[in-house]
């Protein structure tokens, strides 16, 4: 079955040979099946991740994320449908986005712009909201502040 997807996936790389958008969304489609993290990325950089949890949380844990990944927020507004956050690291603005969905759902959106005009770094835009991800499951277990799971495990016995 394996060989059927990428012998498909070549043969429609073939025939859209002048569109590399195309042939990207669909190697991405069959590739990336198996990433189990719940974020979401696009083909021009953004990433996405919708989490259950208040806006406040949310925004709360990103500026918490920012602080200790070392990235000076620069602003820090409200808008009509949630937040904006921008912050700098290196060459890089990161902007985030947070939209109220319901009271306990948010979506968060992150780009980390490198300055040049096709380059959003993907990874660093991944990492905020895994490390906002893994605040907000901090902040909601009984053991905040302690990392590692044997470290819980052995706190629980």
């Amino acid at each position: 079955m394996r060989i059927w997807r990428v012998l498909g996936s070549l043969s429609l790389l073939i025939a859209f040979q002048g569109c590399a958008g195309a042939g990207l969304a669909v190697m991405g489609a069959t590739a990336g099946v198996g990433m189990s993290t719940g974020v979401e990325h696009t083909l021009n950089g953004v990433v996405y991740k919708t989490f259950t949890a208040p806006l406040a949380s949310v925004r709360f844990a990103a500026l918490k994320t920012l602080d200790q990944m070392d990235m000076p927020v620069k602003t820090d507004a409200k808008t009509e449908i949630g937040w904006e956050v921008s912050a700098t690291a290196a060459d890089r603005t990161i902007e985030i986005e947070l939209e109220r969905l319901t009271d306990r759902t948010t979506r968060m959106r992150v780009v980390a712009d490198k300055g040049e005009i096709l380059f959003k770094d993907t990874s660093t835009a991944t990492e905020i909201i895994l490390q906002t991800a893994q605040i907000l499951q901090g902040d909601s277990t009984p053991l905040k502040g302690v990392r590692g799971t044997n470290r819980k495990r052995r706190a629980l016995e």
